[in-house]
């Protein structure tokens, strides 16, 4: 067990658990797409923008199919197969990890165990991710990329597996919103919204931190907490946060990069900048904050400076 013998945490399991079932699983072509593929649309009621589910069982076996919206599935309890329809794929899902799909993206659970499996799936409507969420993933610029591949390419088949430590607080968090969702009242989706915003946080630096190289040398771990945190970090923030002097920094880098700080996290900055441009109906307004300038006229500025034009949309 990963989330721990929390009697709320598994009484709101079980009653999600059997709501599974009563959920409309319609899974049926669209109409207007031209293809037989399957695909199941969202499952949570119309005002809802986040919804938990719950599978608790031994046996299961979903239909290959597309979703409309964004889900993460956690193997809170035993392990399964998740079938990806990139390079059909067909991967265990062991007890700790996780698994994040797009819009659209190939799936399908697969279950055949003696033992008691639980599935906890959070799912976000896509609009709404795309506006509310996607600013707190924006971290890393691998997981920011994977997340708006829908815009580029619908089907786009990319996935994210990890495993998440045990002492996590992803886990308590899920646990949060388990309980919340299973006790539904008027005030959940205004509860449960900044919950999974936290919870994207923390998956995405979770992400990051085990993307770094093992054994990563000084620079390499300064270059990924730039990555990380460009939306606040400063020289001498980063100096603190790994115990040297701001002018140590300002040296080592030019020397090991050929750059200094504030060059490195224009780049960052720059290349984000162009993801979200390219890929979303972000105003630059909103964009501008999410990269961490106070105004969109600093914004505009660093941009021209860096690309030579302004930061108009296609």
């Amino acid at each position: 067990m990963v989330i721990g013998h929390d009697k709320a945490v598994e009484e709101s399991l079980a009653i999600l658990g059997q709501e599974f079932f009563q959920l409309n699983w319609n899974f049926s072509p669209e109409p207007d797409s031209g293809s037989n593929e399957l695909v199941s649309h969202w499952l949570g009621k119309e005002d809802e923008e986040v919804m938990v589910n719950v599978f608790q069982g031994r046996h299961l076996s979903e239909q290959f199919h597309r979703q409309d919206f964004f889900f993460i599935h956690f193997a809170y309890r035993g392990s399964y197969q998740a079938l990806s329809a990139k390079y059909n794929n067909r991967i265990t899902i062991r007890e700790g990890d996780c698994y994040i799909g797009h819009p659209y993206s190939g799936y399908a659970a697969k279950v055949e165990s003696d033992k008691e499996c639980i599935i906890v799936g959070v799912l976000i409507r896509k609009d709404i991710f795309i506006w509310e969420f996607l600013s707190s993933l924006s971290a890393d610029t691998a997981m920011l990329r994977f997340f708006l591949a829908p815009h580029k390419n619908r089907f786009a088949e990319e996935f994210v597996h990890m495993t998440l430590p045990a002492e996590s607080p992803i886990w308590k968090l899920l646990g949060l919103m388990v309980v919340e969702y299973a006790h539904r009242t008027e005030f959940t989706q205004q509860i449960i919204k900044p919950l999974t915003m936290a919870l994207s946080m923390y998956l995405s630096a979770e992400y990051k931190w085990q993307s770094l190289p093992e054994n990563g040398t000084l620079t390499d771990k300064i270059l990924g907490h730039i990555e990380t945190c460009s939306d606040t970090a400063t020289l001498s923030s980063t100096a603190r946060h790994f115990g040297y002097h701001p002018v140590y920094i300002s040296r080592l880098l030019p020397q090991k990069t050929g750059k200094t700080f504030s060059e490195l996290l224009l780049e960052v900055r720059m290349h984000k900048a162009k993801l979200l441009l390219n890929n979303t109906d972000l105003s630059i307004e909103k964009i501008a904050t999410m990269l961490g300038y106070s105004n969109s006229s600093n914004f505009y500025k660093f941009f021209k400076s860096y690309y030579g034009h302004t930061p108009r949309k296609k």
